[in-house]
């Protein structure tokens, strides 16, 4: 059965919003790279990118509503003009205790860019960067030829700089080149760890494992091959129901670059925004979002297969 919401009404307990207590932002679709799993179809000939006067609307309600994460996304949120002004701007509040920017690496050695991690440094912001293997190969058929060389690079700079050690953290994100559910994630940032510190001398805290989505580039590239409906079956067949508890959309909201809110980034592409009468971030106060159903359809299967997927990793280990 691939009707998610009647997996959900079975279980019998409804899957609804928490107290909110992430903002994930995503600041528009521009990207260096065009990444074959990529959902939101992120790429340099996109023109998408989340405005100053939204910027400073998503920085009110994160003062009034007291959200302590904000995980900022893109494509490539290097490449928005306000992204300093963003950072500066949150950590100023008082509530605000993590900043993670998601980050391609490869951004960042551009000379645009290249002042960006000093920025980040000053600021504690959490780097999480893609890192599809710890092999050159996988890497660069997943995001392009030359990526792994230059993420590496850009890894060893930012040890230099201070992260992965007593700095801010540094993660790394596994995806499946694909259509397979992710390996154990301890065992694999095991490998990671191992890998990347022999080869390279690269440490960094933790590796999260992130299933993909049957949606965007990676959706198209299955049913091209004639896979999607294997793939589909393969997160149907490994339901968890003891993830529900544990899903990412229950306690976050995700904004897009023109700032409307969603339960989280899939829905945000996939146009299923929260059914509120504005939904509109300059408009809406946290409190409002709870006890509100989440929006639900089959590619929410994608976070409770197996041991369970969300923004930051497997869901194995997290506690309800």
């Amino acid at each position: 059965m691939r009707d998610f919401a009647a997996c959900v009404k079975k279980i019998g307990e409804p899957l609804i919003k928490d107290k909110i207590q992430c903002l994930q932002m995503n600041m528009g679709y521009v990207c260096n790279l065009s990444c074959r799993h990529c959902h939101v179809e992120a790429g340099p000939d996109r023109q998408e990118n989340m405005s100053l006067a939204v910027v400073e609307d998503c920085l009110r309600f994160v003062e009034n509503s007291g959200v302590t994460v904000i995980d900022i996304t893109g494509g490539a949120p290097e490449m928005n003009p306000h992204l300093q002004h963003l950072i500066r701007g949150l950590r100023q509040i008082h509530s605000v205790e993590s900043i993670l920017l998601r980050s391609n690496l490869t951004i960042l050695d551009s000379a645009k860019y290249a002042h960006l991690p000093k920025l980040f440094i000053e600021n504690n912001v959490e780097i999480i960067s893609s890192m599809p293997c710890y092999l050159e190969e996988n890497v660069d058929f997943q995001r392009g030829k030359g990526v792994y060389n230059t993420s590496i690079k850009m890894l060893q700079k930012l040890n230099a700089l201070g992260y992965g050690a007593a700095g801010p953290k540094l993660h790394l994100v596994y995806n499946p080149g694909g259509n397979i559910l992710p390996g154990p994630q301890h065992e694999l940032e095991r490998a990671y760890k191992e890998s990347l510190g022999e080869r390279f001398g690269i440490t960094f805290n933790s590796l999260y494992t992130i299933t993909n989505a049957p949606i965007g580039r990676f959706r198209r590239d299955l049913k091209k091959q004639g896979l999607l409906d294997g793939y589909m079956d393969l997160l149907v067949d490994n339901f968890n129901p003891a993830n529900l508890a544990k899903v990412m959309c229950r306690n976050l909201v995700n904004v897009d670059w023109q700032g409307r809110i969603y339960d989280c980034d899939f829905n945000h592409v996939l146009k299923l925004p929260i059914e509120i009468n504005d939904n509109y971030i300059g408009n809406i106060k946290a409190e409002d979002l709870v006890g509100m159903p989440i929006k639900l359809d089959s590619h929410c299967f994608t976070c409770t297969a197996g041991a369970g997927s969300s923004c930051q990793g497997s869901l194995s280990n997290k506690a309800v």
